[in-house]
C-alpha cells in the first residue's frame, strides 16, 4: 500500500527562492570579508553585523531583530568577542545589563562590509537595471509587511475564537 503524496506546488515556492537568495547573499558577504583579509568572519556573524548599530545594543534586542534566540545570539557574540570583533560593556542605564559594541577591529571589519554592500547594491542595480532592481526591493519590503499583517490577523482571529483557528 502506498502513501498518498502531499500536494506540491508547480513552481519553486517563494520561500525556497528567498531562502536561496539569502544564503547566496550571506555567503557572498563572508567570501568578500575573507578576500579583504578578514578570515575570522563566519556566516553566523552576519546576524550581528546586520543588527548591531554603531552605538551598541543589548543582545536580546539584536536577537529579536535577527529572528534568532537570545541564546544563539549570545553564542555568536561570545565568539566575536573572542575574535576581537566585539566588546561587552555595562549598560549605563542598567548596571545589570551588558551592551554589545564593536571593537576598533570590529568597526573596521563592519565598515569594509558596509562599503561592499553599497558596491553590491550598485552592481545589482546595474545588472538588473535601476527600475527592475527597485521593483525587487519594493516587492520584498511589501512581502514582509503583508506577512506581518497576515500574522496579526491570524493572531486576532485566534484570540477572538478562544485560541481556535479554523
Amino acid at each position: 500500500m502506498s502513501r498518498p503524496e502531499p500536494p506540491r506546488p508547480d513552481v519553486k515556492p517563494l520561500i525556497a527562492l528567498v531562502e536561496r537568495a539569502n544564503r547566496a547573499l550571506q555567503s557572498d558577504m563572508v567570501r568578500r570579508a575573507h578576500a579583504a583579509g578578514h578570515t575570522e568572519v563566519k556566516m553566523a556573524h552576519n546576524s550581528v553585523f546586520g543588527t548591531l548599530h554603531a552605538d551598541g545594543a543589548r543582545a536580546a534586542e539584536m536577537a529579536a531583530r535577527a529572528g534568532i534566540t537570545r541564546q544563539s545570539m549570545g553564542e555568536v557574540i561570545r565568539d566575536m568577542v573572542g575574535l576581537d570583533l566585539l566588546e561587552m560593556q555595562s549598560d549605563p542605564h542598567d548596571g545589570r545589563a551588558k551592551v554589545v559594541t564593536y571593537s576598533d577591529h570590529g568597526l573596521a571589519v563592519a565598515g569594509d562590509g558596509f562599503e561592499y554592500l553599497i558596491a553590491l547594491e550598485r552592481r545589482l542595480a546595474d545588472e538588473f537595471g535601476e527600475q527592475e532592481y527597485a521593483v525587487v526591493r519594493d516587492v520584498l519590503a511589501r512581502l514582509v509587511d503583508v506577512l506581518d499583517r497576515f500574522a496579526a490577523e491570524d493572531a486576532q482571529a485566534s484570540s477572538s475564537a478562544g485560541g481556535k483557528v479554523g
